[in-house]
């Protein structure tokens, strides 16, 4: 499959047939180079908040309260999308109430009426602290024409435990959507993808906001480059960089994935974390605590 990964700008719209005009383009553009899976970034579909005027835009509690009423909407025009084209797409991740709060959750799309959602797992600081966003339902694995898919949800890339799960699921290409407002921030990710990519031997899709959007200071600053990731092992570029997009800079990146070449990396790699990984619990339990005394000779 050939695979397109965004780094999309929050921008500011006047009105719905904006947002539907700007993501009917980008949508075009990936399936008009042959993309067959395109991935959006977490967070992307605050732009929607702009729909309910300035104030809603640069509230917080507002803007969380304007994007969920948008949702049902966006999600339609994705779902049109992807079987006018084709395609499946990850759509980008947008608060959604589910109870007391919402929880910031990532729709897939399929060209033929298949849709399903994952939520994020582990908030960031500013989810919790701030904006009080909530963890959703748990980890979901999506059996596609394309392969067995899981979504990491940018900061819940970062913890190893979580990708472990997808990938004894049987999952082969993780996408993880990002939305981060320093360099830092993003190397984060991006570090947490490569390691997943490393430690499950799959391709991570890394897809960032990028921008600034001052009107709407839940997402104001947005920095990324969009990549795509895999083991750096037989068969895959020796970075395990399948391609990537310069930083800051609102565009598709492609990469073709061969998902043969997925299992024979974990059949016959160079190293075999996957098959490995379950030595560690063997090794790591007891700790020993070795007194390190000063000596003379």
């Amino acid at each position: 499959m050939k695979i397109a990964a965004a780094a999309y700008p929050i921008d500011r719209l006047d009105d719905w047939s904006g947002y539907e005009a700007k993501l009917t383009a980008w949508v075009a553009e990936a399936a008009g180079q042959g993309a067959d899976l395109l991935v959006f970034p977490e967070y992307g579909a605050m732009e929607l908040a702009m729909l309910d005027g300035a104030a809603a835009a640069a509230g917080l509690e507002a803007s969380l309260v304007a994007v969920s009423a948008r949702i049902g909407q966006a999600s339609a025009l994705h779902a049109r999308l992807a079987r006018d084209h084709g395609v499946h797409i990850l759509g980008a991740s947008a608060p959604v109430w589910q109870g007391a709060r919402p929880v910031n959750r990532a729709r897939l799309f399929g060209p033929q009426g298949e849709s399903g959602h994952q939520d994020k797992q582990i908030m960031t600081r500013f989810e919790r602290e701030e904006w009080d966003v909530h963890p959703g339902g748990g980890l979901a694995l999506f059996d596609t024409a394309l392969g067995r898919i899981g979504v990491l949800i940018c900061y819940d890339c970062q913890f190893p435990l979580l990708a472990r799960a997808l990938i004894e699921a049987g999952a082969e290409v993780l996408l993880v959507p990002s939305c981060t407002d320093t360099l830092a921030g993003y190397w984060r990710v991006r570090v947490g993808a490569m390691a997943r990519a490393l430690e499950g031997q799959c391709v991570v899709v890394q897809s960032p906001t990028v921008g600034a959007a001052p009107w709407c200071p839940a997402v104001d600053v947005n920095i990324g480059a969009a990549a795509i990731y895999g083991p750096p092992d037989a068969g895959f570029p020796p970075t395990g960089i399948l391609a990537e997009g310069a930083l800051n800079a609102p565009s598709w990146v492609y990469a073709e994935i061969d998902r043969a070449a997925i299992a024979r990396v974990r059949a016959a790699g160079q190293v075999l974390n996957r098959a490995h990984w379950p030595e560690q619990s063997l090794r790591s339990a007891p700790v020993a605590r070795v007194p390190f005394h000063a000596f003379t000779t």
